[in-house]
């Protein structure tokens, strides 16, 4: 979105709001794929596996580490590291991680959402504090920690997809929150436009990403990063 602001010409608070907007209608895509998922969550019944007390307190520790150091350097990330140069060095260590974890995975020791545990979900969290640096990518951060311990491919895709809902949301909540006061009632049907279509391409992409990547290799996506980083640098 950075990149795409940048290349539109559309910076500045407004666009920060409308960046929102669109992670917020992406997250409520995520959660209707879920569904089924985010509603075991909120069951009273006693479970060993990803639902009830003992799913919200895995998700919980997952969103944790970034929460708490995404708020500490919430500034720095924001005057910093919002721009097109650390987006591409993003891109460029995220690509080279992608093809070295592929390259180098350990053997899948582990399958199924519900067998995580408290150690995966904590790890998890701290893989998913490397997306704080923008173009490295919550979802490759988180599926790539998984895969190094020894989780399924597609277990890994599906808990970075369940994993993105507490963490976005409030990073998206707290950006929109600091936009309010510069914004109107004009500017509502754009955003409203936005969130709506963003919730329904996510669905596809969502649903699309999930069945290519369950059984292939992640290589070609790294590859694709490292390209688009360099065209980004001499752009």
């Amino acid at each position: 979105m950075i990149l795409a602001g940048r290349f539109l010409r559309f910076e500045g608070p407004a666009a920060s709001a409308f960046e929102m907007f669109i992670q917020l209608g992406a997250l409520a895509a995520v959660v209707w794929l879920y569904r089924r998922r985010f509603a075991g969550l909120f069951s009273f019944r006693r479970s060993d596996g990803f639902a009830g007390p003992r799913g919200l307190l895995l998700l919980g520790l997952t969103t944790l580490p970034a929460l708490v150091l995404g708020g500490a350097a919430y500034g720095l990330i924001k005057t910093r590291l919002f721009n097109a140069e650390a987006v591409a060095w993003g891109l460029a260590a995220g690509g080279m991680a992608i093809l070295l974890v592929e390259r180098f995975r350990p053997p899948e020791a582990l399958s199924g959402i519900d067998g995580l545990g408290r150690r995966e979900a904590v790890l998890i969290g701290l893989f998913q504090c490397f997306a704080l640096w923008p173009g490295m990518s919550r979802s490759a951060c988180t599926i790539l920690g998984a895969m190094l311990l020894g989780i399924e491919r597609k277990t890994a895709v599906e808990y970075s997809f369940l994993a993105a809902v507490p963490v976005i949301a409030a990073a998206a909540s707290l950006d929109l929150y600091k936009s309010l006061p510069m914004l109107t009632w004009n500017d509502l049907p754009v955003f409203a436009a936005g969130f709506i279509f963003s919730a329904l391409s996510a669905v596809l992409a969502v649903t699309f990403f999930t069945k290519l990547v369950s059984g292939r290799s992640l290589a070609p996506f790294g590859w694709y990063r490292l390209g688009l980083a360099v065209f980004v640098f001499f752009a």
